[in-house]
């Protein structure tokens, strides 16, 4: 019997990766089982995970998000699609390393921030104090694959990738916290965790410098000798030492060193005290945060704009149930969420800011 290409490279899976990685083969299913799914020809079900994530709306928004700097002028800082394209290499490259599921890796890894708001942090830690039920970005990524993406169909992940997403977020926790279910199933998941902050320590540094906030000398010296004094040698001891521990360990769950360990929260501690707290970045985010308080209780009381048109009309039906105002806040936090840092900048302007008289 001829196999489909999709079949040989599961086949190939069970030769080649660990026992310990996440086989095309052992997903638990999809979201959905109401939408008619037929197996690909030639993708398996990871791979084609990874598309619909490439393909879809909101991951194309991230090129206009913020990672560090609001709507960066400079060609060459970071935005939130560049992270997730680096936190993907590094999750895949560690992968490879240790024979686990590339392609869950990757797909996990691309799809983490879909629900990253505008303005970075600023906006996602504005959405949570207005929202009734508070706001995270890894929720919302969780909320757009299951069913905002499409035209409200999502995308129908598999369970493997819906999990990755939704537990790879750390905050000031730890990289690899010893309650297990603080972390994905899966190792590929977990990968993409340590692979989060090993990205964002190392390109935030980077643009950090690249805007003159701080010089490579301002690092402390015992971080730069475990590190290196490029970019290229930080990732490298980093990836390096998980998969050195890990293989030494054998135990099936990741590893990092204690010195490793300790080395990237030094990091870690730095970025938060000479650049996410510099007055600089502060002060725009706090402009940021107005921007975001402003909009938000407009849209309670307004309705969204139809692309193309002007100014916003009143809301027809006034909000009395409780039922409706929670399902009108779910709305208004799904739309700003959505919004890219440009957008958001272009609508505040529009609705907000007066605009010159003219008979014309």
């Amino acid at each position: 019997m001829n196999l489909t290409i999709r079949q040989q490279q599961e086949e190939l899976e069970k030769r080649i990766l660990s026992p310990r990685a996440c086989l095309s083969t052992q997903s638990r299913g999809r979201f959905s089982s109401r939408q008619k799914h037929q197996p690909c020809e030639l993708r398996t079900a990871f791979q084609r995970d990874r598309d619909r994530i490439i393909h879809c709306k909101t991951f194309r928004r991230l090129k206009h998000k913020t990672q560090v700097f609001l709507a960066p002028a400079g060609d060459h800082y970071r935005t939130r699609l560049t992270h997730v394209l680096e936190v993907s290499q590094i999750a895949r490259t560690m992968a490879t390393c240790l024979r686990l599921n590339e392609y869950l890796a990757e797909a996990i890894a691309l799809g983490h921030d879909l629900g990253h708001t505008p303005f970075g942090h600023a906006g996602e830690y504005s959405l949570n104090q207005l929202h009734p039920k508070g706001f995270k970005h890894f929720q919302q990524s969780l909320r757009i694959v299951d069913f905002l993406e499409n035209d409200g169909q999502g995308l129908n992940l598999t369970w493997e990738v819906r999990n990755g997403i939704l537990k790879h977020s750390k905050g000031y926790g730890d990289i690899l916290p010893e309650n297990t279910g603080a972390l994905a199933a899966t190792l590929e998941g977990q990968l993409v965790r340590v692979g989060d902050i090993m990205a964002y320590v190392n390109h935030d540094l980077d643009d950090a410098m690249r805007a003159d906030m701080v010089k490579n000398s301002d690092l402390p010296v015992a971080l730069r000798k475990v590190l290196g004094e490029r970019s290229s040698q930080r990732i490298k001891a980093m990836v390096g030492d998980l998969v050195k521990t890990t293989i030494d360990a054998d135990d099936g769950h990741l590893h990092l060193s204690d010195g490793m360990t300790e080395t990237i929260n030094e990091l870690r501690n730095f970025l938060y005290d000479n650049v996410y707290r510099n007055w600089r970045v502060h002060d725009e985010f706090e402009k940021a945060q107005r921007i975001i308080r402003d909009l938000y209780g407009y849209f309670l009381q307004h309705e969204f704009p139809v692309h193309g048109a002007g100014a916003c009309c009143q809301l027809r039906q006034p909000i009395f149930t409780k039922d409706e105002e929670t399902k009108r806040h779910r709305k208004v936090c799904d739309f700003i969420a959505g919004m890219t840092d440009r957008y958001a900048l272009g609508l505040y302007s529009q609705i907000f800011m007066p605009k010159p008289w003219s008979l014309l």
